[in-house]
């Protein structure tokens, strides 16, 4: 601290950053999506440059989320309008003033009497629809979001519900409130003088500092969690007992991907006698479940073992690349389930290989 007081404060000053206010369009980024789902500039046509203002790390890192909530408004458009999927609010009795969420699911996704497909992502600023912003942004459309999946899945005639583990709240600004500490009438005044003095030095240190790491002092923000929705795990069994439980369908098949098993283990160690009932298959793209520390039951491991189907390789890419193994699969547990054959499904001889893409 004493070598940052020494720094000459307006000098420093003279290197912030630009302000921090970007497009909300991303025709004001001047990107699009061309026939192939690619994003690239409108005018050069080159993919998108992270590097925009070079020695600006922050404020590059800060343009790269601004255009990532552009790409998940983008997607849940595409979720409505090309996917044909509905937005269901949630929870499902909410009032009008408190924070809500929502999942996509298709028409027939409750009442299709023979199969249901359940999408899971996995953590991080991933939403609805998308498995990886990055592969999004860098990639395409296909490997990046869940699209394909979906589109294939209403062509063979699943009913298809989309979660969105990762909404779990809503932000608003916080209101700066004024700490009422004690008057200090029992203290002597010379302690109390002394109490302040510290104070007031040690707040203007902190302000000092603060300005020099972030010179653009961004708003304060209060997470206000939605109701039964408050983490991936919670919301993986909200949308079960509201939704997934009162499914017609014979057969329901998940995919998972990262987090997203975590999450699925959560939920079949909370509803393992309904899942197991329900769900005919599942398969992880590189989840990142133990069910050892989750504290999965025998009978849990011994039908994860049978009727669970893993991922490969490079980790963000696991859903994409598995894609037709992944329906291969389903279609031949479902199969399995039908001529009443217990299906000889283990992970060893049914592991998901990028190669088959």
């Amino acid at each position: 601290m004493y070598l940052l007081s020494r720094i000459n404060l307006d000098e420093l000053m003279k290197k912030d950053e630009p302000p921090f206010d970007f497009p909300d369009t991303l025709e004001g980024f001047e990107y699009a999506f061309n026939e192939k789902g690619q994003l690239r500039h409108i005018k050069t046509g080159e993919p998108f440059v992270f590097n925009y203002r070079e020695d600006l790390h922050r404020w590059n890192q800060k343009r790269y989320e601004a255009l990532g909530e552009i790409i998940t408004r983008y997607v849940y458009e595409l979720l409505e309008n090309d996917c044909n999927l509905k937005k269901i609010s949630i929870p499902v009795d909410a009032t009008e003033s408190e924070p809500k969420s929502f999942i996509f699911m298709s028409e027939d996704a409750l009442t299709n009497p023979q199969k249901l497909m359940v999408l899971i992502h996995g953590s991080g600023v991933v939403r609805a629809g998308q498995w990886a912003r990055r592969l999004i942004i860098n990639e395409d459309l296909d490997s990046g979001t869940q699209i394909p999946f979906i589109k294939r899945a209403v062509d063979e005639g699943y009913g298809v519900i989309v979660l969105n583990p990762n909404e779990n709240y809503i932000e608003v600004e916080k209101q700066k409130m004024h700490k009422h500490s004690s008057d200090g009438t029992d203290e002597p005044a010379g302690k109390r003088e002394r109490k302040d003095r510290v104070s007031r030095e040690t707040k203007k240190r902190r302000d000092f500092y603060e300005k020099y790491r972030n010179p653009q002092k961004e708003k304060e923000m209060m997470q206000l969690f939605i109701r039964e929705n408050g983490s991936p795990e919670e919301h993986a069994v909200y949308v079960w007992d509201r939704f997934i439980a009162q499914a017609a369908a014979e057969n329901v098949f998940v995919v998972a991907h990262s987090y997203g098993g975590l999450a699925f283990v959560e939920l079949m160690i909370q509803r393992e006698t309904d899942v197991k009932s329900k769900v005919t298959a599942v398969a992880l793209t590189d989840s990142v479940h133990n069910v050892w520390h989750q504290e999965a039951g025998k009978t849990i491991r011994e039908w994860m073992r049978e009727n669970l189907s893993a991922g490969t390789d490079r980790h963000e890419l696991t859903s994409w690349k598995s894609f037709p193994s992944i329906f291969k699969f389903f279609a031949e547990a479902s199969e399995a389930k039908s001529s009443s054959q217990k299906p000889a499904l283990t992970r060893r001889s049914h592991r998901i290989k990028h190669e088959e893409l």
